[in-house]
């Protein structure tokens, strides 16, 4: 789990060990034991921030206008759809 230091807690990580997932949190700086992690896939967590970020500047999804949960997924399609095709398009 891919996830920024407002989730260092014992509590959290105790969980996700008792379901066998791997905690990818970096320690907070007051933590007396420092706990290690790692940094190259915890570099992956900027770009899934960066794509939520991109996909609300949709205003239909930042506010959800849509109340059932396929036109919502059909609206998020479709933004997704558009952030792709600047990427292709630049190509």
């Amino acid at each position: 789990m891919l996830a920024d230091k407002g989730y260092d807690a014992d509590a959290i990580r105790a969980d996700l060990a008792e379901r066998n997932i791997e905690a990818v949190i970096p320690g907070r700086s007051n933590r007396r034991v420092k706990i290690d992690h790692n940094r190259a896939l915890y570099k992956q967590r900027n770009r899934i921030e960066r794509m939520f970020g991109q996909l609300k500047i949709n205003r239909a999804i930042a506010t959800r206008y849509d109340q059932l949960a396929n036109s919502f997924l059909g609206m998020v399609h479709l933004a997704t759809a558009r952030y792709w095709l600047k990427f292709v398009h630049a190509a």
